[in-house]
């Protein structure tokens, strides 16, 4: 079952009748370009952004070639439909925009961020209180307030994380 391109086009040509450059449309498909945290990063500089979900076999393929101007896939993997990419594509852009996180800096620090200590990196380990829990201890450098050796303590335990879990990410 493929959708005919005459509604969708209708109804993209509905929400944007005389669409510019600035509106743009994504279309979620497993064969689009692997959605990544670098597109994220460049989708959320976009002023508008449409996002076309297709279902089971998609959609026919002039959608594609002539009203989408990104085919974004989230895996090598294949969903009924594409709902629940574009949640994903909404929550990794959205949180990237000023005023979403509590603080404008806290998504450059994690992971796959090419900014902050990241680097591309997995994001560091995380502890919270109590310091000792069952008798695992959070990292002493962490209690004792020298913010420049947290910060190399982070990015040591970042480089090893990423090393451990994610060589492919090592560059």
């Amino acid at each position: 079952m493929v959708l005919k391109p005459e509604p969708i086009f209708l109804a993209v040509e509905s929400i944007y009748p005389e669409r510019t450059a600035a509106q743009k449309v994504a279309l979620l498909s497993a064969q689009g370009t692997r959605f990544d945290q670098g597109m994220a990063n460049r989708l959320k500089d976009e002023a508008e952004l449409l996002l076309i979900c297709g279902r089971y076999e998609g959609v026919d393929e002039r959608v594609a070639a002539h009203l989408a101007d990104y085919e974004l896939s989230i895996g090598d993997y294949v969903l009924s439909g594409g709902e629940l990419a574009a949640a994903v594509v909404i929550d990794a852009v959205a949180r990237l925009l000023p005023g979403v996180l509590g603080n404008d800096t806290s998504a450059a620090f994690e992971s796959f961020q090419e900014t902050g200590h990241g680097e591309g990196l997995l994001d560091c380990p995380h502890w919270t209180r109590p310091a000792d829990f069952r008798g695992w201890k959070a990292p002493e450098v962490l209690l004792n307030g020298n913010h420049e050796e947290i910060r190399k303590f982070r990015k040591q335990t970042a480089l090893e994380k990423t090393s451990r879990l994610r060589p492919d990410l090592m560059k």
